[in-house]
């Protein structure tokens, strides 16, 4: 196959790969739960849910274990995102609806590796272990 012809390929999304983006949402042991006082999760996760309904897919997922971080987030790239550079993006302690609708604005940019993250945004980063990165990723 010469170079062409495999820079060409690698163009055309695989067959069923995303096109959207995906953020997950802890609802395990401590996410989601009355142990993170002061929100009401069921809302969140709906609010979400409406927001990005055409958008982004999202998930519930029982525990993502980083529970330090409480009521974790990951937002994944869309295929064309992660072909752009995107990597999946940890947020932690997303407790208020201003830190959800800074979340959907982004996808609605494009999300990662299609656009920047918004500096509020940094607030709520973290890099969790290795392990745990590679329970979601695989």
């Amino acid at each position: 196959m010469s170079r062409r012809t495999r820079r060409e390929a690698a163009a055309v999304p695989a067959q069923g790969a995303a096109a959207r983006c995906t953020v997950t949402v802890c609802r395990g042991c401590c996410c989601g739960t009355a142990k993170i006082p002061g929100i009401d999760h069921a809302a969140q996760l709906a609010d979400l849910r409406t927001a990005l309904a055409d958008r982004a897919t999202v998930r519930p997922v029982p525990c993502l274990d980083a529970c330090e971080h409480g009521n974790v987030m990951v937002v994944q790239p869309s295929a064309e995102g992660r072909r752009a550079g995107g990597r999946p993006l940890w947020l932690g302690l997303v407790n208020d609806r201003d830190a959800a609708a800074d979340i959907t604005a982004w996808i609605d940019a494009g999300g990662p590796g299609l656009a920047d993250v918004p500096p509020i945004l940094d607030l709520y980063v973290f890099s969790p272990s290795r392990r745990v990165r590679e329970q979601l990723d695989g």
